[in-house]
């Protein structure tokens, strides 16, 4: 016999693929937030979505319903080209996590290049795409960063953006959405790039 927490998780994941299928990110959201809201109350809820406090959930402007892309650092930040950034304080970083200069190698915190145990330079490690290279790599996705959507985060405009493929499942494992692909794409896993605009 299953145990109760084994049928209501199998009961939310057939909710979830229900929800999800053919559904656009904002009437799936619209829907779902309408259920948490009679389930647990309204003031809960609202506590949890306020720009401020979405960090403890993902990341700001972005409320956890599917998950970060990988990067070597945890959060998915990326610069203009999709590229890993260190999600503290933007500087770029290789698929080790390793800070890097203009060149691609690896560099300590005053930009002198790091020397392994014998005093020897290290060498390059690669710095691929978080979208298009790392997800094809470690999942066999063709993956595109495609539709993206803007919040006000700790002062300064941040593009959120949708990692697609054709996947119909997510990172999460469970059914994907629509979002803001397109050519029969699915979101995939999400990334973000803070502009350094005011807002």
């Amino acid at each position: 016999m299953r145990r109760p927490d084994e049928l209501f998780d199998g009961a939310a994941r057939a909710l979830s693929a229900r929800l999800a299928s053919g559904m656009t990110r904002r009437s799936f959201l619209g829907r779902m937030g309408g259920a948490v809201l009679a389930a647990t109350g309204g003031a809960a809820v609202a506590a949890a979505v306020r720009p401020e406090k979405s960090e403890a959930f993902h990341f700001c402007g972005h409320i956890w319903t599917t998950g970060s892309c990988p990067n070597p650092l945890g959060l998915p930040r990326i610069d203009k080209n999709g590229f890993p950034l260190r999600p503290s304080d933007g500087h770029p970083i290789d698929n080790l996590g390793r800070a890097v200069n203009s060149g691609g190698w690896a560099v300590d915190g005053s930009g002198k290049r790091l020397r392994g145990p014998d005093g020897e330079l290290l060498p390059r490690a690669p710095r691929t795409r978080l979208c298009e290279e790392w997800t094809h790599e470690h999942y066999g996705l063709d993956s595109h960063m495609q539709g993206a959507w803007y919040r006000c985060c700790g002062g300064q405009i941040r593009k959120l953006v949708d990692c697609c493929s054709p996947s119909k499942k997510r990172i999460n494992g469970d059914a994907s959405l629509t979002g803001y692909c397109w050519g029969g794409k699915r979101v995939f896993c999400v990334l973000y790039y803070d502009s350094g605009l005011k807002c």
